[in-house]
């Protein structure tokens, strides 16, 4: 640690407790939380945000936290971003909202022409703005079905796309997700993923995409098949990130047989894996990408944009939603799309992935409960396992992230089993605070031992 760590949003760069977590002040307010919020909407740490800037959240009771959950991959540019918060405050000066579809605006028309040039490919796209994730997964699959006339779709095993009815038919898994809220919308089929820590080790990339494919062949087929939706790297299902050449080899086929290739980019897009998009990776472009997360600073806003021919093929006011693409979001994400750009955040990604990985890999050396370390960018995992296995280890996992919690450093969990800590810093996050988050982290593992 420096000795005079900097300031972001009037942020102190640096972990300190100065109560035990949850302090006092966190403790009465989970109380309140307790009697006015419904009891389906959990929190992974009992403690309740004053202020964030950065790479630190500080809590009501003054503890100063490291961030190495950015709201779920969302405050990618760090969160109370300058250009973000000058960007809204500019524009909610102006007006707050009229409803494009009322009375359209410019924000709306940039957000669509910046992720048109942004997105892979140079074919002629257009861009629709949504809320969510989910809400964007859906209407892409809207999109899909209405070109092709088709209506089935297809997923991948460990996905993760939603919450909605049709979201959660084609998310994986059960709890905490789909249990008790069916029936579920029809026309979902899961294939298997390429996975290689768990595939047997002859199985490659072409390979596991074959497997894929014979499956979707002969239980599906081609010619009802509107859309085959994946996320390059998985987010909940446990940062699975598939063998090279799979990604490549499922759009090939799909483009061979008319089926719509959606790659969901909600949790991945916008620098998160050291690409701009991680279909960048490997040459792979979608007919339709779907974004959301990382793109406007901790805003709410989704996208899909794609093939102007499929996009254009819904009727119009077939696409929209009274908020889609509000002027507050599509400011911020104007100015988080900007401060990528400016502040070199996709090579920024790269080192987070090399600092990350470096001493994780030492820390594997010498513990065989971890089971790999993989991911790209600052999306990065580790897999916990029985030593010697590859029996998922979700009870260590738990135990892990909780004794994080209580230091001070905010992780999270996923993984179809349970047993995979993921990081997802900020990408404006300092070297710093990174170095004391993972020295935290491996105190916590000797501590578990």
């Amino acid at each position: 640690m420096t000795d005079q760590p900097t300031t972001v949003a009037g942020v102190l760069q640096h972990r300190a407790l100065v109560t035990e977590l949850p302090g006092p002040r966190s403790r009465a307010l989970m109380e309140r939380k307790t009697a006015a919020v419904a009891s389906g909407v959990g929190t992974t740490m009992p403690v309740f945000a004053a202020k964030a800037g950065g790479g630190v959240v500080v809590d009501v009771d003054g503890n100063h936290l490291i961030d190495l959950g950015s709201g779920i991959a969302v405050t990618t540019v760090g969160n109370s971003a300058p250009r973000v918060v000058e960007a809204v405050q500019a524009q909610v000066a102006a007006f707050t909202h009229t409803c494009f579809m009322v009375t359209p605006y410019d924000g709306y028309v940039a957000v669509a022409e910046a992720l048109n040039r942004l997105t892979p490919g140079d074919h002629d796209k257009r861009t629709a703005l949504f809320n969510s994730g989910a809400e964007a997964v859906e209407n892409a699959v809207k999109i899909a079905r209405v070109a092709t006339g088709k209506d089935a779709v297809v997923v991948f095993d460990h996905a993760y796309h939603g919450r909605t009815n049709l979201t959660m038919a084609m998310t994986a898994k059960n709890m905490p997700y789909k249990h008790g809220f069916g029936p579920f919308a029809p026309e979902v089929y899961r294939a298997p993923l390429s996975y290689p820590f768990r595939d047997d080790k002859t199985v490659g990339g072409q390979a596991a995409a074959a497997r894929a494919l014979d499956l979707v062949e002969k239980q599906v087929g081609a010619e009802n098949l509107a859309a085959m939706v994946i996320e390059p790297i998985q987010g909940e299902g446990g940062f699975i990130e598939p063998a090279p050449g799979f990604l490549p080899a499922l759009a090939a086929w799909c483009r061979e047989n008319g089926v719509v290739f959606v790659a969901d980019e909600v949790q991945t897009g916008f620098a998160r894996t050291g690409d701009l998009f991680a279909c960048h990776h490997e040459g792979v472009v979608p007919d339709l990408i779907v974004t959301a997360k990382g793109i406007a600073g901790g805003l709410p806003l989704a996208a899909v944009t794609g093939r102007a021919d499929l996009m254009d093929a819904v009727h119009a006011g077939g696409l929209g939603g009274t908020y889609g693409g509000n002027p507050l979001a599509c400011a911020a994400a104007l100015a988080a799309l900007e401060t990528i750009e400016a502040d070199g955040l996709v090579d920024r990604a790269r080192q987070v992935e090399r600092l990350m990985k470096d001493r994780l890999h030492r820390l594997a050396a010498d513990d065989a409960r971890i089971g790999e370390v993989r991911g790209r960018g600052a999306m990065i995992a580790v897999e916990l396992v029985e030593p010697g296995t590859t029996t998922p280890d979700a009870a260590l996992t738990k135990e892990v992230a909780a004794a994080a919690h209580r230091a001070g450093v905010i992780v999270l969990t996923c993984g179809t089993h349970g047993n995979v800590l993921r990081f997802l810093p900020p990408l404006t996050i300092t070297d710093d605070l990174l170095h004391e988050a993972l020295d935290v982290l491996a105190d916590v593992l000797g501590a578990t031992r």
